[in-house]
């Protein structure tokens, strides 16, 4: 589309979102494995004991291991930030040591190097 010709060419001006070929097919999580298997694999029930729960999320981890959107599951998971369950084949605790790690080197990126001083 051409600009008016009182409009700026700045202000016509669009970005162009680009989409990946999956994107295009239909939202990642339509080709998720997860969507097959037991919800309950992946969230813990109320009071669930220690040996049990880590039973339960090292087999959703082997769900997560051979499903072909995990690396989209596990970005989403983290951009949300999901609180709860196995996403992408990362418990919550997890993600959150992921995120924390990705919050550090995002600020050390940022930060300048101190400056030394040679006497």
């Amino acid at each position: 589309m051409l600009p008016m010709p009182h409009q700026s060419l700045q202000a016509a001006a669009v970005p162009v979102q680009r989409t990946s070929a999956r994107e295009q097919a239909g939202p990642w999580h339509s080709e998720a494995v997860c969507r097959r298997d037991e919800a309950g694999l992946f969230f813990a029930p109320s009071k669930e004991p220690t040996a049990a729960r880590l039973s339960r999320e090292q087999a959703a981890k082997r769900v997560c291991a051979r499903c072909p959107v995990l690396v989209d599951c596990r970005e989403h998971a983290l951009l949300q930030p999901e609180p709860y369950g196995v996403w992408g084949g990362l418990t919550a605790a997890e993600r959150r040591v992921m995120l924390a790690r990705r919050r550090r080197r995002d600020t050390d990126a940022v930060q300048p190097a101190p400056v030394s001083r040679i006497a």
